[in-house]
C-alpha cells in the first residue's frame, strides 16, 4: 500500500503543478486564438457582423482578459477531465479518482493539448460535447441526443462528420437532433449577424488560403500535399477524391466496430476521418489522437509532436519531398493513416457481436492493463474479505 500511496501522491502533484501552471500562463501569456475569440464576442456585443461561433463568446467578453483567459483554461482542463472520464467508461472502466487524475496529467503533456491550452482553442470542450453524445447513444438513452454534436459541428465545421456516424450507426434520432441543432445555430448567426454570416458560408469557410494552410501545424494530407507540391496552387480540384476516398474508408471502418460494440474505436476512428477530410487539422485539432493509443510509441510521438522540429519557416526545405524530414514533418497525418488502417485491418476475421440496448460492449482488457492492476489495488485493502 506504500507504493499505491507514492504513486497516488506523484499523480496529485504532477496534475497540481500542470493545473497551476496552466492558471499562471493564462494570467500572464495573452494568447493569440483566445484574444480573437474575445474579439468575436466583442464585435457581436457591439452589434457588428460575425458568425455564430462569436456568440459563445459574448458571457466572457465582458469580463477583464486575464481573467478570461484563466477561466477559459481552467473550463478546458475541466472538460479534458470529463472527457476522459467517458473515454475510460467506453472503454469499460469504472474509473477512480487516481485514475482519472493520472490519465489528465498524461493528457495534458500531449501536444495537441497542450497546443489547445496555449492558444486558448476551444477544442476540448467541444470534444466533451461530442463524447456526451456518444456515451449516451452507446448507452441507449431514450433522451434528446445530438445537440451537443450539432453545437460543436456549428463552432468548427469538422464535428459534422459526427452527424454521418449517428446515421451509420442506426442512431437516426441523434443525427437529426444533431443536423437541427446545427442549423439553428446556423439561423441565430444569420439573425445576429446575416452579412458576415452569409460572408463566412458563401466564401470563407471553404477559403483554405486566409488561414495559410500550408503552416508545418496544418497536419492533414491537402496541407502535405501543398508542401510537397510545392505551393497551393500545384493542388487542384482533384484532391476533392481524396477527401471522399477517406471519408468512405474511415466511416465504414466506424460503422463496423459500432455494429461489434467498440463505440470507443468507432469514435476515434471518426474522429480521426474528420482530421484526414477536412483540409485544415492544426496540431491542436488532434486532441482525438491521444485517447486510443496505447501504445508508448504513440503517446510519445503526440508528447514530442516531431515535426516542430522539421523546417517550418517557409524556406526551400519545408517545401517538396525530402524522405525522412519529410515523413517527420508530417508525422501526426501518417500516424492518423495508420491507425485507421489499423483498426481497419483489425475488423478482417473478427466475429460480429450484436450489441443489446443499454449494454456497453467493446470493452478490450476489461480487466487487463495498467489501469485495471491499479484500480483494483487501490480498491483492495488489508483487512477486507477477498
Amino acid at each position: 500500500m506504500r507504493a499505491v500511496k507514492r504513486v497516488t501522491a506523484v499523480v496529485y502533484g504532477v496534475l497540481a503543478v500542470e493545473v497551476a501552471a496552466v492558471v499562471v500562463f493564462a494570467a500572464t501569456y495573452n494568447a493569440l486564438d483566445f484574444r480573437i475569440y474575445m474579439w468575436g464576442g466583442h464585435a457581436v456585443l457591439h452589434d457588428t457582423y460575425s458568425p455564430f461561433a462569436a456568440l459563445v463568446y459574448v458571457p466572457i467578453a465582458a469580463l477583464p482578459l486575464a481573467v478570461a483567459r484563466v477561466g477559459w483554461d481552467l473550463l478546458s482542463v475541466a472538460a479534458l477531465a470529463y472527457s476522459c472520464v467517458l473515454v475510460l467508461k467506453l472503454a469499460g472502466y469504472r474509473p477512480s479518482r487516481i485514475v482519472v487524475a493520472g490519465v489528465v496529467a498524461a493528457a495534458v503533456a500531449l501536444d495537441p493539448v497542450w497546443q489547445t491550452l496555449f492558444l486558448g482553442q476551444i477544442n476540448l470542450i467541444l470534444l466533451a460535447l461530442i463524447l456526451t453524445d456518444i456515451w449516451r447513444v452507446s448507452r441507449g438513452s431514450s433522451g434528446v441526443t445530438g445537440i451537443g454534436v450539432g453545437i460543436a459541428a456549428a463552432i468548427k465545421l469538422t464535428p459534422a462528420i459526427f452527424i454521418v456516424f449517428f446515421l451509420l450507426a442506426r442512431r437516426t434520432k441523434a443525427a437529426c437532433v444533431a443536423a437541427g441543432t446545427f442549423a439553428a445555430c446556423g439561423l441565430v448567426g444569420f439573425a445576429v449577424a446575416p452579412h458576415a454570416s452569409t460572408l463566412y458560408w458563401e466564401h470563407l469557410s471553404h477559403d483554405t488560403s486566409r488561414v495559410g494552410a500550408p503552416y508545418i501545424s496544418n497536419q492533414s494530407p491537402y496541407a502535405a500535399a501543398i508542401r510537397i507540391a510545392g505551393g497551393q496552387g500545384h493542388v487542384g480540384w482533384w484532391w476533392v477524391t481524396v477527401s471522399v476516398a477517406f471519408a468512405v474508408a474511415g466511416l465504414a471502418v466506424a460503422a463496423v466496430l459500432v455494429r461489434r460494440g467498440d463505440w470507443l474505436g468507432a469514435t476515434a476512428v471518426t474522429g480521426t476521418t474528420g482530421l484526414l477530410v477536412s483540409p485544415i487539422s492544426w496540431a491542436h485539432h488532434w486532441v482525438w489522437a491521444g485517447h486510443r493509443a496505447a501504445a508508448a510509441a504513440g503517446y510519445l510521438l503526440f508528447a514530442l509532436a516531431p515535426f516542430w522540429y522539421t523546417p517550418h519557416a517557409a524556406g526551400p526545405r519545408e517545401y517538396g519531398f525530402h524522405w525522412l524530414v519529410t515523413l517527420v514533418a508530417n508525422c501526426f497525418l501518417i500516424a492518423g493513416v495508420a491507425f485507421l488502417g489499423y483498426m481497419a485491418l483489425a475488423q478482417l476475421g473478427r466475429p460480429q457481436v450484436v450489441q443489446r440496448q443499454g449494454e456497453d460492449l467493446g470493452a478490450p482488457g476489461r480487466d487487463e492493463g495498467a489501469v485495471a492492476e491499479f484500480e483494483r489495488r487501490l480498491a483492495s485493502r488489508p483487512h477486507q474479505p477477498r
